[in-house]
């Protein structure tokens, strides 16, 4: 793989990253860290009440702190949180450990997803519909970073894992 033999999944909240990440591990037999969740280990608090108490600047500055002691594990699945690819220095180094995949999915199919759970503080402030649509405008471009990416909409986990098993094996027959 790459320069590393890590799989980096990116993509906005409610694409299924930690879901896939986790079920991807158990089948590649690879160790699985959640960003926002070894965020919450660190800290002790959940993302929701570091970004309330700190904001989202000290809640970004824990997320660096922790790519960059991920990017030194080997042979394993990192799901990193939504906003990840708003610093560019997260995504270089992120790069650099194996292939960043990054998951997407339609609006209306994030928002049926995130709707019922109350724990996302970027989609606090005003209709949450449109504050997807326009946190989805404002990483589009940002999120083409990967080397890979899954339309999860319409797929259940087989055929996202079926796919993103797919790429890994066309990168190593390419290597």
């Amino acid at each position: 793989m790459k320069n590393g033999n890590n799989i980096i999944l990116i993509g906005f909240m409610g694409t299924g990253k930690t879901a896939v990440g986790k079920r991807l591990a158990g089948i590649l037999n690879m160790d699985f860290y959640d960003t926002d969740q070894e965020i919450e280990r660190i800290t002790g608090m959940s993302v929701t009440r570091l970004f309330y108490k700190h904001g989202e600047i000290r809640f970004r500055s824990e997320e660096a702190l922790m790519i960059h002691k991920l990017i030194k594990k080997k042979n394993s699945i990192i799901a990193t949180g939504g906003g990840i690819v708003l610093n560019s220095e997260n995504i270089n180094l992120l790069k650099n450990t194996g292939y960043l995949v990054c998951l997407t999915a339609k609006p209306e199919v994030i928002y049926e997803r995130v709707k019922r759970r109350n724990n996302r503080p970027l989609l606090k402030k005003g209709d949450t519909y449109e504050t997807i649509i326009a946190l989805l405008q404002d990483r589009e471009e940002l999120y083409r970073c990967a080397d890979f990416t899954v339309d999860t909409s319409n797929m259940d986990f087989e055929e996202i894992i079926n796919n993103i098993l797919k790429f890994l094996s066309e990168q190593k027959a390419n290597n």
